[in-house]
């Protein structure tokens, strides 16, 4: 009976039955979107949905107002989903228009699909513990609320805070333009904040008494831009100019700050680089007689994939198939096409993967387990991963060639094709999982594959321990 109850089919059924509930969720939190640590009315809007569920909920988690568990059930195993929910600054926009028009200016936006991200997993989670109830089934299903992915590295900071330690299977997913079961492994990212003094005077009267902190911004960056030819290839080092000392050009800045954020696949590695940063900041800082502050802002670690969960994830999509998309979604995609993308968009969404989807508008198809490259951006599941087994998919949400972070992926967010791709990864979510408590062998195989891939060396937060949500929080925009 426990079989049938955790069988793929009754699992399809349970989330459908409450899928129209989750997509309205989603659909809510695209109309509120708030930024890292400060996503307080989407937590809220979350709580109410599983707190009328049953679960039991855990707040402030890792120190964070908007971090949370719910959790049901009882004994083992213990099997974790992830969601999300912060905005991107800046991306506002009008549901399901095909130009840029912005619903309120310079405000926020859902420009990665954040609002279905934590309403997909909060409807896995829930359909499973529906199946749990039924069967009077023993495991615990725990759904982890987790704020600020896009600037801050949440995920970091439970880690950090042992939220994760007593899991014995994660999953998660992300909204996309294609469906598949990801390998990759993901690039190790430190985000810092320099902050440079110096000594403000009349630009034309005495300049020699000055001693400019906007200088020095701009010299770390000259510096840092002739370091990248002698740093690993697979490095990458990004930096935006967030304080430049005033609108004023006859006062010497007294004070400017940068933001940098440095990458690689391997946390150390990561490290290595930035610590080369640091030591140009501080020449910088010496050239131009001012003084400069460090503060890191976040971290993330590399993903280590898990195949004997991505395999039993790819399996149970195959079966359930794509999302059913039909003639408007279709037709709502191509105009997007048209109008709003480019050639070039399409060919960077489909290229790595699998070129001959350069022609299609909506992905309805399944593409084949990769062979785990590294994928040149960085999650916060990362660090869950160094923890836990972990496997995460993709499922088409949106036209393909539509970019991450804009107002084209904005205006789709709430359609029906989002939904459509949400309700799938809810389904391979608490398939996979269902089959991980039928099956502890599933779960033995998958930590004896995560210790292989350490190699012992024990999970370390990218996060240094002085340095706290609440640091953060006020500057996260």
């Amino acid at each position: 009976m426990e079989n049938d109850l955790l069988s793929l089919d009754e699992i399809i059924r349970r989330v459908d039955a409450k899928a129209a509930d989750y997509c309205a969720l989603s659909d809510r939190i695209w109309t509120m979107p708030e930024l890292a640590f400060e996503e307080h009315r989407s937590v809220a809007e979350h709580i109410a949905m599983l707190e009328h569920e049953g679960f039991r909920i855990t707040r402030n988690v890792g120190g964070m107002a908007t971090a949370f568990v719910a959790e049901y059930g009882e004994g083992s195993p213990t099997i974790g989903i992830l969601g999300e929910y912060d905005a991107l600054p800046g991306l506002a926009q009008v549901s399901g228009a095909i130009e840029h028009k912005p619903s309120i200016e310079g405000g926020p936006g859902h420009g990665c699909g954040h609002n279905l991200l934590g309403s997909g997993s909060a409807l896995a989670a829930v359909a499973l513990k529906d199946a749990l109830v039924a069967g009077g089934i023993k495991g615990k299903v725990r759904y982890y609320g987790c704020p600020a992915e896009e600037a801050g590295g949440g995920k970091a900071y439970m880690a950090r805070a042992g939220a994760f330690n007593d899991l014995d299977a994660a999953f998660c997913w992300h909204p996309a333009v294609l469906n598949e079961v990801l390998t990759e492994s993901s690039n190790a990212a430190i985000g810092a904040r320099f902050c440079f003094t110096g000594r403000a005077a009349h630009a034309a009267v005495d300049p020699h008494l000055g001693r400019s902190a906007l200088d020095a911004v701009e010299l770390m960056n000259v510096g840092v831009n002739y370091m990248r030819e002698h740093m690993p290839s697979n490095a990458r080092v990004h930096y935006a100019i967030t304080n430049a000392g005033g609108e004023a050009p006859n006062v010497v800045q007294a004070y400017a700050e940068s933001t940098y954020s440095v990458r690689s696949p391997d946390l150390t590695d990561a490290e290595h680089v930035f610590a080369r940063v640091k030591k140009i900041a501080e020449g910088a800082a010496l050239m131009t007689e001012t003084s400069v502050n460090v503060q890191i802002i976040g971290g993330c670690s590399n993903v280590l994939p898990n195949q004997a969960l991505q395999d039993v994830m790819y399996e149970n999509m195959r079966r359930i198939g794509p999302p059913a998309f039909d003639g408007a979604d279709y037709e709502f995609a191509q105009e997007l096409r048209n109008k709003a993308l480019t050639n070039d968009d399409v060919l960077a969404s489909v290229a790595a993967k699998d070129i001959s989807l350069r022609d299609k508008i909506l992905h309805d198809g399944l593409l084949p387990l990769g062979g785990g490259q590294v994928d040149m951006g960085s999650t916060d599941v990362g660090d869950v991963s160094w923890i836990v087994p972990t496997s995460q998919c993709f499922t088409a949400c949106f036209a393909i060639g539509t970019p991450f972070h804009t107002w084209q992926l904005v205006t789709q967010g709430n359609l029906p094709a989002a939904h459509k791709g949400m309700i799938l990864a809810a389904k391979a979510m608490a398939t996979t999982a269902a089959d991980c408590l039928r099956n502890p062998e599933i779960i033995l195989r998958a930590k004896a594959e995560l210790r292989k891939h350490t190699g012992g060396r024990p999970y370390r937060c990218p996060i240094p321990p002085e340095v706290t949500p609440g640091d953060l929080r006020a500057k996260a925009t």
